[in-house]
């Protein structure tokens, strides 16, 4: 057939390459068998410092892979890692799995800001470090800290520090009921238990301005401030001073650093997850009310929590569950 002209061709016979966008995307994504595990150490404006297997000799710096989109990661993360993960300088390797957390330490600017902020992913232990004197303990704050840790699964430790200066007998009585660990320490000793806390676990550190918690935090990790340097570099020079940095204790274990905080909200937290941290108690909530706050009085004058006790529950404790409840709902403590 000879050929044909352009006034002899029709519809059928022109092609029509589809689009650019037009291809479906496709939903598999690789496996990543080979990446190799880490734990993040330090966040730093969309780069991350990671420690491979948790050495923190072989520290690594990662961007977040695309597939992962916003997917937050935090200091504490367990996170799977491919590319370039050789440390050297001017290298990225990318973070494309988070594990699952074990615990999370969340806050918010305040009670009634609905945006969680992730402290820490995966510690074991909050150290709540409160001063005794210069400033003197702030137990709101510290109460916040707790109810903080009970929710997000992490178990509390009070450091009170300045003994020197103050005597810390009433702040004892105040949180004895809890049955959680207190250690006591002042300028010229750190107390060994402190260390038996922290030793082999990952554990964060809060505490307002001027309680201490950078001479600890000294003591606790020799060159404190060239470590933090170190992980703080993250390709970009700065020093993460306004952020979580994770620090590794000489012993094994490592202390997560965090920024004097102000204010702790917990609009984020309900009041049933701070019972859920008590066992007695979570079981006895579950005869309450719906909706019931658990603050008992006026309040809720059919919480179980009251039945509870008259069975023989511990009122002390009681006594200092209503004070975390109603330092979680921004109410004063009566």
């Amino acid at each position: 057939m000879g050929r044909r002209g352009w006034r002899d061709l029709d519809e059928s016979d022109v092609r029509v390459r589809p689009g650019r966008g037009s291809r479906p995307r496709s939903k598999l994504r690789p496996e990543h068998a080979d990446a190799a595990s880490a734990m993040v150490v330090a966040v730093d404006r969309g780069r991350w410092t990671c420690a491979l297997d948790g050495d923190p000799e072989r520290l690594v710096t990662a961007m977040r892979a695309r597939e992962l989109g916003r997917t937050p990661v935090v200091v504490g993360d367990a996170v799977d890692l491919v590319g370039d993960t050789s440390g050297r300088a001017d290298t990225l390797a990318r973070i494309v799995r988070v594990v699952d957390r074990t615990s999370v330490l969340r806050r918010t600017a305040d009670d009634t800001d609905p945006y969680e902020r992730i402290v820490v992913a995966n510690a074991e232990r909050l150290v709540i470090v409160a001063a005794l004197a210069d400033p003197p303990p702030r137990t709101g704050l510290i109460d916040r800290c707790l109810v903080a840790a009970y929710a997000g699964g992490l178990t509390p430790v009070l450091c009170l520090t300045k003994s020197d200066l103050a005597a810390p007998d009433e702040v004892l009585d105040t949180y004895s009921a809890l049955g959680l660990p207190i250690v006591v320490t002042n300028m010229h000793s750190l107390h060994e238990n402190l260390f038996e806390q922290l030793s082999g676990r990952v554990c964060a550190l809060v505490g307002h301005s001027g309680v201490g918690k950078s001479t600890l935090v000294n003591t606790l990790v020799p060159h404190a401030d060239r470590a933090t340097g170190v992980v703080s570099g993250v390709g970009k020079g700065r020093h993460t001073s306004t952020s979580a940095v994770a620090l590794a204790l000489p012993g094994g274990g490592w202390v997560v650093d965090t920024p004097g905080i102000r204010s702790f909200g917990l609009a984020h937290v309900t009041a049933d997850d701070l019972i859920s941290a008590f066992t007695g108690f979570a079981e006895a909530a579950e005869e309450c009310p719906p909706n019931c706050g658990h603050l008992g009085g006026g309040d809720d004058p059919e919480c179980n929590l009251d039945t509870y006790v008259a069975e023989g529950g511990s009122v002390e404790q009681l006594h200092s569950l209503r004070r975390l409840l109603r330092s979680r709902a921004g109410r004063d403590d009566a």
